[in-house]
């Protein structure tokens, strides 16, 4: 049987190999925002997981951008070189492409690692001045974001481009921006977090107006053969905040703008608000985003099985599926898919005594 997971997919100027991608996963493990010794084991596991794309988890364009102290950042050359030396490796070795997903944190800043907590830094634990389009608390006891004006808006937009600029330097194949879980760039989108009365709020074409002018900086340098993509939010989840609709109207002006697919996640916008906890539970809204825009869309969120991920795309419901969770239970999970469905997978040579010939003689 044919599989439409394992069929190859044109983005760009690029061709994947397969429809399956392993989602970007923060890792709270870097130093000053530099890769380390987590980050070529845990990237280098995944090279060769069966995707035919892994993303580097949210990697920030400032310093104070990021979410914890332990996030990745591409704002120094230190930064730049620590992970130019683990994709190197990974790409050599492993036979995924790579892309990296480019992030400002936010009011979401200044927080704690999930194993520490999760919540606000507290003043023992070096917090910094957070910044938003609205002085709004993430949530109840959070610290006050300061309003960001239009000169900070001008040097995060820099920041944005200095960083594609670096990862471009680094050879990724698709860079991705970060417009959901409440960081910057979805803040300006969703009402909830944007108050403002200027023309960067209000209404919807008031607050893409930033979000898409980051977007349009980076597209300007980024070629049009590299893969350019955006995470946006389906739905916050609350009434009054971002609705399928509006994510479809974003995913169309988007496309617009030069970026050449969304993934559509959903929730994150504020403290108190929870996310489905079903299967698949973005799937829906990634239909709707691609009924609404025609660009193309990845669908996130609770993907676990080879069967699942394969009626989303076979259905036409996605072009591409991400999966986070799966992929750390299964660093292989890609291999046993491809087998579950009739696909193939690249294996390294080091590894094909374990390939699927092997598998059938013992069957035999």
């Amino acid at each position: 049987m044919s599989s439409a997971l394992f069929s190859p997919l044109p983005v760009a100027g690029a061709t994947l190999a397969n429809r399956l991608v392993v989602a970007p996963m923060c890792q709270y493990s870097a130093n000053d925002g530099s890769a380390s010794d987590w980050h070529m084991m845990h990237l280098g596991m995944l090279a060769n997981s069966g995707a035919g794309l892994v993303i580097v988890e949210a990697t920030h364009v400032e310093r104070h951008g990021r979410i914890t102290h332990g996030c990745m950042g591409l704002y120094s050359d230190a930064n730049e070189l620590a992970l130019k030396h683990v994709i190197a490796a990974a790409r050599t070795y492993g036979k995924a492409k790579f892309g990296v997903q480019l992030a400002h944190a936010g009011r979401k800043a200044s927080s704690q690692r999930p194993w520490e907590g999760a919540g606000y830094l507290r003043a023992h634990e070096d917090p910094w001045q957070t910044i938003a389009p609205s002085a709004i608390p993430f949530g109840e006891g959070w610290h006050t974001p300061r309003e960001m004006t239009e000169a900070d808006m001008d040097r995060v937009r820099d920041a944005f481009v200095n960083s594609a600029r670096r990862a471009l330097r680094i050879g990724f194949d698709e860079i991705e921006l970060h417009m959901a879980h409440g960081y910057l760039l979805h803040s300006f989108l969703s009402p909830l977090a944007n108050r403002r009365t200027d023309p960067y709020g209000g209404s919807l074409e008031n607050r893409m107006r930033f979000p898409l002018s980051v977007t349009e900086a980076v597209r300007a340098v980024v070629p049009k053969d590299i893969v350019l993509g955006a995470r946006i939010t389906g739905s916050d989840w609350k009434e009054g905040g971002i609705t399928p609709d509006e994510a479809a109207a974003l995913g169309k002006a988007l496309k617009s703008a030069g970026v050449d697919f969304v993934c559509v996640s959903s929730g994150g916008v504020a403290g108190g608000i929870h996310n489905p906890t079903g299967l698949g539970y973005n799937v829906p809204l990634a239909k709707a985003v691609k009924k609404g825009s025609g660009i193309k869309v990845r669908a996130v969120g609770l993907i676990t099985t080879a069967e699942q991920a394969e009626e989303i795309v076979a259905s036409g419901k996605a072009d591409m599926v991400a999966a986070a969770r799966a992929f750390l239970d299964d660093p292989h999970f890609g291999w046993h898919a491809a087998k579950a469905l009739g696909g193939e997978v690249a294996i390294p040579d080091q590894y094909l005594r374990a390939g699927p010939k092997m598998w059938s003689a013992v069957a035999k």
